[in-house]
């Protein structure tokens, strides 16, 4: 069998690119035929998984979310720039707290996408996901040339709780190159409100019930004054409240198109054209739940995949959800074969799945492998 490999990270056990590796080597020995792509969302491990399709890899010393200066690397093919937030502005630059929630910044991520338009690129592809902000975009805002201003005429404070002290919004500043912004993203939430940025994900990101209620509001006085001064509503489109209302600020201020995250990835790593040739795929993450569901990442892998009739194989450190939710991804008439759903711990306890996660993988990927029907002789692509 020709099989496709397409998992995303283990998030704090396994990359991408070992997950592939661990998973190769057991059904390559199988002698089955392997491509293994880098999956990524818009979120952690898009640069990566774009700069091992044909990008090339960029840095720049930008703003981190609290302030202090970190590395963060851009990706660029011809005129085309991908941006992942996650890269200036993202929760793993940082420990979340109640205190982070408040002032955690997005100004970073402006500054990236600076770089970008500095060296020459026309297209910005904008990944959201994964961030530690909730401050609506205005530090991303701000590093293109906004103005947001207290009472008093000063800056606002960086973060969400900066925002409480908002009186003015000049958007005349704004760098006029930024003309062709994509952003990437897979969720519907709007900014404010139960479905809100603040709400949702700000406890994710170490906000409590008060920072959570502060937030909220502080983005409730941001967005009136920043659709005034852009001349269009935005906080209650889907995906507003994408990236701590980072979607709010890409799609109400500076005109961004959005795209499926997950789907517009796919198709930059060139993984249709990949699925085109393969018999069965495997994908996968450290936690299959909800959210796969919703077309995130693995989810979008087997939707794809389904829509062909191919065979599906999820491989996972544990499931929230069952192999025939994840079975009606994609799933048409006929119907595509059933999810084989492969969990980590099912094979050992969870600390052990922590402490030796490519132990347990390998011997999953020889289970995986000792399933599938042999081939005649192997091959390696």
């Amino acid at each position: 069998m020709h099989l496709l490999l397409a998992c995303d990270s283990f998030k704090g056990t396994l990359s991408s690119a070992q997950i592939a590796a661990l998973l190769s080597r057991a059904l390559i020995r199988a002698g089955h035929t392997v491509t293994a792509l880098k999956l990524a969302d818009g979120g952690d491990g898009t640069i990566e998984a774009v700069t091992s399709c044909g990008f090339s890899a960029h840095t720049a010393v930008v703003t981190g979310p609290l302030g202090t200066p970190v590395e963060a690397t851009w990706a660029r093919h011809e005129s085309t720039a991908v941006i992942e937030m996650a890269q200036a502005s993202g929760i793993n630059l940082l420990d979340p707290t109640p205190e982070t929630a408040l002032q955690a910044t997005s100004f970073g991520t402006g500054e990236l996408i600076t770089a970008a338009l500095d060296a020459g690129c026309t297209t910005v592809i904008l990944g959201v996901g994964g961030s530690a902000t909730t401050d609506g975009g205005a530090g991303m805002l701000t590093a293109l040339g906004a103005r947001l201003l207290t009472a008093d005429g000063a800056p606002v404070p960086p973060g969400g709780a900066g925002l409480e002290q908002l009186k003015s919004v000049d958007l005349s500043g704004l760098d006029p190159r930024l003309t062709d912004l994509r952003l990437a993203f897979d969720v519907d939430n709007p900014l404010c409100g139960p479905r809100g940025a603040a709400a949702v994900y700000g406890p994710q990101k170490g906000a409590g019930p008060t920072e959570v209620a502060r937030l909220d509001a502080a983005l409730a006085r941001f967005a009136p004054r920043v659709e005034q001064a852009a001349g269009a509503s935005a906080a209650e489109r889907p995906g507003a409240g994408a990236a701590g209302g980072v979607g709010f600020a890409a799609l109400g201020v500076l005109g961004a198109q959005p795209v499926p995250g997950a789907d517009y990835i796919l198709d930059l790593i060139g993984f249709h054209a990949a699925l085109d040739r393969a018999d069965a795929v495997i994908t996968g993450e450290g936690r299959i739940d909800e959210q796969t569901l919703s077309g995130k990442g693995p989810g979008a892998v087997l939707a794809a995949a389904g829509e062909r009739g191919l065979e599906r194989i999820v491989v996972c450190g544990s499931a929230a959800v069952s192999a025939s939710q994840l079975s009606e991804l994609g799933a048409g008439s006929p119907p595509p074969p059933r999810v084989r759903l492969h969990q980590m711990t099912d094979l050992a306890p969870l600390d052990d799945c922590l402490a030796e996660p490519a132990a347990v993988l390998r011997r999953l990927a020889e289970q995986i492998a000792a399933e599938l029907p042999s081939p005649e002789a192997p091959q390696t692509r």
